[in-house]
């Protein structure tokens, strides 16, 4: 009998190839932004993800480390003459460093009190970039960063296509790292502290072991994708550290699924094309967008994921051969 592919293994793979394909079939270079933009949101969410929502941990700094990124890359690249293709490690290396740093205090600390000193290290890392005006531009941000090139060969070429295709192989990368990380010994232990902490430590998970891993592995790809958004965008804001930037990647969080590998992804694609889609409207976009994520959260709690998923088991069970009906006994026969 032939094994059958799982639909929602072929989804991946015709949603793959589409993103493969669009700057070649789509002209507009505002979508292919939007789609850059989506893919690097689409990076934090899900990396933002696994501390919050596989791990449970109120962890509100972390879009300092998006930010830091960026400012990281911008400055090396900028201030100090780096080569312009060291500023994205670089920005993977400091933003974890930063997770480290800010994991220290949070070790064994619970609820609220994690948002505080998470968003407090967020607000500490918004006034030195404000008062290091000499690096980082201050409240004017930083602007004009060198933009990528590698063996001379830059990437705003092409109508910044390599670009899209930089951010969809990092976006790629850090979906089949997080793969693996939530399916790690890691993964399977922070899940278990989230669902019964006391039983998982009564059975030898180490907590304040576990939460400085699980700091460190949602960091890299989200600096990553920073150092990646000021070389883009040639510029880093410190708006990146203040609170609506937060709320606005939460929203893609519940607007898609907490919890889940798929649903961050979905929910950044979904908020920023929304977003984008509206903005005419000014402030009244976002009034109609929170709406709109509450009613998506009253019919389905789980997110957006859950209504893809649902989606796809019907079209799996349609898709699956019918069983053969048995022939009926005849008469007298046994």
């Amino acid at each position: 009998m032939k094994t059958l592919v799982r639909p929602p293994v072929i989804a991946r793979a015709l949603v793959l190839i589409a993103l493969l394909a669009v700057p070649l079939v789509v002209e507009d270079q505002y979508i292919r932004h939007t789609l850059v933009v989506a893919m690097l949101y689409a990076i934090v969410a899900a990396n933002w993800d696994v501390t919050l929502g596989f791990a449970g941990i109120f962890n509100f700094g972390h879009l300092a480390f998006f930010a830091l990124g960026a400012y990281s890359a911008g400055m090396l690249t900028k201030k100090f003459g780096f080569p312009t293709w060291t500023g994205i490690p670089f920005a993977a290396l400091v933003a974890t460093i930063a997770s480290l740093i800010v994991c220290l205090p949070v070790l064994r600390l619970k609820g609220i009190y994690v948002v505080l000193v998470t968003y407090a290290f967020s607000q500490l890392c918004y006034q030195v970039i404000l008062n290091q005006t000499e690096y980082t531009g201050g409240t004017f941000g930083l602007v004009l960063v060198p933009p990528l090139e590698v063996f001379g060969y830059s990437f705003r070429s092409a109508g910044n296509i390599p670009y899209y295709y930089l951010a969809l192989a990092l976006l790629v990368v850090s979906t089949v790292y997080l793969h693996f990380v939530i399916r790690s010994n890691l993964g399977r232990s922070i899940i278990a502290l989230r669902d019964n902490e006391a039983y998982a430590i009564s059975r030898g998970v180490a907590l304040a072991r576990q939460r400085f891993l699980t700091f460190g592995a949602s960091a890299i790809f989200t600096g990553a994708a920073g150092g990646l958004y000021a070389q883009y965008l040639r510029t880093a804001s410190p708006d990146m550290f203040g609170f609506a930037f937060v709320t606005f990647t939460l929203a893609m969080l519940l607007l898609g699924g907490i919890g889940t590998m798929w649903g961050p992804i979905i929910g950044a694609f979904v908020f920023t094309f929304i977003s984008e889609a509206m903005i005419d409207l000014k402030e009244w976009r976002w009034l109609i967008i929170g709406t709109l994520i509450v009613v998506v959260l009253r019919f389905f709690p789980a997110g957006l994921l859950s209504l893809v998923e649902q989606i796809g088991e019907r079209l799996g069970r349609r898709l699956q051969p019918a069983a053969p009906v048995p022939a009926p006994e005849r008469p007298g026969s046994g």
